[in-house]
């Protein structure tokens, strides 16, 4: 094969690989949902309406349990989910993996701390524009910060598991700060 084909194949592969960003952006609604999901291996109702009534929630989408990044990922929302409580959120992750499967996930990779729920419809991702464009049936790896009032606060695509957390956290952080800015006294 010619190096001329070479390159084109490799820019074509690139191409494909590259993730797409988000359609939704900060200041946008969240679409409402309702999903099955598991938490511990116990399944129930995700209702994003009812936990914002709570506080912000950060919804991330997944590709596939148990892949590596997946459960790296999953890991490192376990290890800081005290850190969101502090912050008031509720987290949640997302993928097109039957509730079965989920439910070994959130015992073994989410070691029982947040939901993870089945949308095995695609109906959320969707309504979410995370999909993967080369795989639409898988969720591209995205997060959303949602706050109580229901709009995008923050959003986050990268195939890269390990920002996630952090960015998502930072984002919880920075509208905290503004929020009780606005609210405190002016002197």
């Amino acid at each position: 094969m010619k190096l001329p084909a070479i390159v084109a194949i490799v820019a074509a592969t690139a191409a494909f690989l590259t993730p797409a960003q988000a359609a939704l952006e900060v200041g946008d609604k969240a679409p409402d949902f309702a999903i099955d999901a598991s938490l511990g291996g116990s399944v129930f109702k995700f209702k994003l309406s009812e936990e914002l009534k709570k506080g912000p929630v950060v919804l991330y989408f997944f590709p596939a349990a148990f892949s590596v990044g997946c459960t790296i990922e999953a890991h490192e929302f376990a290890e800081a989910t005290e850190r969101f409580k502090a912050l008031g959120a509720t987290v949640i992750g997302v993928s097109h993996d039957d509730l079965d499967t989920l439910k070994r996930f959130s015992v073994a990779e989410c070691r029982s701390k947040f939901p993870v729920g089945a949308d095995v419809d695609q109906s959320v991702m969707k309504s979410y524009d995370a999909t993967l464009s080369i795989k639409p049936e898988y969720a591209n790896r995205t997060s959303y910060v949602i706050g109580q009032n229901g709009t995008i606060l923050y959003q986050y695509t990268s195939l890269n598991p390990f920002k996630h957390v952090n960015n998502t956290l930072n984002a919880l952080k920075t509208s905290a700060t503004a929020a009780a800015a606005a609210v405190a006294p002016k002197k």
